[in-house]
């Protein structure tokens, strides 16, 4: 496979890859995240506004949700499990994080180190800056004032193995038959848009344009060992009150004058009482 000069970001020895894949056919927090085997990339999402704290992961189903605070700025936190370098294309609201195509996962991405934790602040403006990640309203998020609204509310990332030196050995790549599942995958495609539609009506957070910030980046190669990923994972976001209300998130919330089976010591008079 043909290498080329790929974008890498020397904070936090981040690396920005350009796809060498980009004109390939597409192929049909990690607090509280459960995370399959082989999957090297563990994902989660810091609010910067909330002292850097990681976000609690809250199940539902095979999904998984995070609640975001209106205005709070966010990174997004990769963690690479693995011994090996790792390609990750980084989705935000159905956008690519790196070029603001609507994300594919044969596009631009980060590559990540072995063992590597890395932050990533926002949309990618330069080859010196970002403009931040912000949780804001789905009407002034960057994907709804892009005429793109119907992925607002999922931060998903595609993960890309590195080929390897081509005098070590490959196992044997075996292609499915998947003639017979045309018609049911079309189904289920066009139920999943029908459910991804009724979702996005209901959705109330989206990720927002937020202030430049200065997040420097050089080149690397990279050459991806497959144009499928060997990891794809997604996670939802949305307001802590809409999470409550749809049953993932419980209302810790304490009433503010809990009721007591003896709250005085005494008897107090009556009103009007002389």
């Amino acid at each position: 496979m043909q290498r080329s000069p790929l974008p890498a970001l020397q904070a936090a020895a981040l690396v920005l890859a350009t796809a060498l894949l980009a004109h390939a056919p597409a192929h049909a927090g990690h607090r509280g995240i459960a995370y399959p085997p082989g999957h090297p990339v563990q994902l989660s999402i810091v609010d910067e506004d909330a002292g850097d704290s990681i976000l609690q992961a809250w199940p539902d189903g095979r999904r998984q949700w995070v609640a975001g605070t209106p205005g709070h700025r966010y990174a997004v936190r990769m963690t690479n499990t693995s011994s090996r370098r790792v390609l990750v294309v980084l989705s935000v609201d159905g956008v690519n994080a790196v070029s603001g195509e609507t994300a594919h996962p044969s596009q631009a991405g980060y590559v990540i180190g072995p063992w590597q934790t890395v932050r990533i602040d926002g949309w990618r403006k330069s080859m010196s800056d970002v403009a931040r990640f912000v949780f804001t309203d789905h009407a002034d998020a960057y994907a709804s004032r892009t005429g793109r609204p119907g992925n607002v509310g999922v931060i998903g990332i595609a993960v890309f193995d590195e080929a390897r030196p081509r005098h070590e050995a490959r196992p044997a790549i075996g292609h499915a038959d998947t003639s017979s599942r045309a018609a049911p995958a079309a189904d289920a495609a066009s139920a999943s848009r029908a459910i991804a539609t009724e979702e996005a009506e209901a959705q109330t957070l989206g990720t927002g344009h937020g202030e430049r910030a200065w997040s420097p980046v050089s080149q690397t190669h990279f050459t991806r060992a497959s144009s499928r990923p060997t990891q794809v994972t997604e996670l939802r976001y949305d307001a802590r009150e809409r999470l409550i209300a749809m049953g993932i998130m419980p209302n810790h919330r304490r009433p503010t004058s809990e009721p007591r089976a003896f709250p005085s010591g005494f008897v107090a008079d009556p009103p009007d009482w002389r």
